[in-house]
């Protein structure tokens, strides 16, 4: 299969983290291609959840965007957003949620809403959509997102979606990994985020050249297992044959 690309790496090592899982509540794009591996390698069994009002989809091909009528493909259920979100999503019955954001802090806070400041933002984002309440009320909450210095930052210009925030009770407890183009973070005991395992080719320099902080790290750092020879032919001929979101 020859080399692989960053995104590639990233959606492998998103969809390993659904191992086991039974329903993920997911929207287009990277989040959607590691879900759909999931399904095809570690999590058979794996319910995809859509914020249109779809339950347990098998796309018949990638979705152009969250209301592209192939998601409805072989569902479960299709039904209202006001019924997906308040029967299935706050009545628990959601396992893991993927998020993504413009910007996120070492707790796992996350920020779609503005860059700058609110009033007067340099650059207005989609907002929270579903996100914060995927955020609040999903049992586990996976991340998956580029890394640079402006995503990856000390403050966040406006919380959208929070993440482990002291003595606030929810489902999930804020994210339980970070998976981004360059390595993987999980969260320690206080809800700080720390580098679990870097992708081949990744440095620490060239980490730590795209985050704002330092982060907690064991020494040596582990590296991230690539991606296997199927996993690739999956995502190359099945999931996004044109390379839409994996060629980079």
């Amino acid at each position: 299969m020859g080399e692989f690309s960053a995104a590639e790496m990233m959606i492998v090592a998103a969809a390993r983290e659904l191992a086991g899982k039974r329903v993920c509540f997911v929207g287009v794009g990277l989040p959607n291609i590691a879900c759909n591996l999931a399904r095809r390698t570690v999590a058979p069994e794996l319910h995809l959840v859509y914020e249109a009002g779809v339950f347990g989809a098998r796309p018949a091909r990638l979705p152009l965007s969250i209301g592209d009528p192939t998601i409805v493909t072989g569902a479960t259920a299709a039904v209202s957003m006001f019924e997906l979100f308040s029967f299935y999503l706050q009545g628990g019955l959601v396992d893991v949620g993927f998020l993504g954001g413009a910007q996120i802090d070492r707790h796992g806070n996350l920020n779609t809403t503005v860059i700058g400041d609110y009033s007067a933002p340099k650059v207005r984002l989609p907002g929270s959509g579903g996100a914060c309440e995927i955020a609040l009320n999903a049992r586990e909450i996976l991340v998956i997102m580029r890394q640079s210095r402006r995503s990856f930052v000390d403050r966040l210009d406006f919380t959208t979606s929070p993440g482990h925030v002291p003595g606030l009770a929810r489902a999930g407890d804020g994210p339980s990994a970070v998976v981004t183009d360059l390595a993987v973070f999980r969260f320690g005991a206080d809800g700080e985020m720390e580098l679990r395992s870097l992708h081949p080719g990744v440095t620490l320099e060239q980490l730590q050249a795209h985050m704002a902080w330092e982060p907690r790290r064991s020494d040596p750092v582990p590296e991230t297992e690539p991606p296997s020879r199927e996993e690739l032919r999956l995502i190359r001929e099945e999931l996004d044959p044109q390379g839409i979101y994996t060629r980079s």
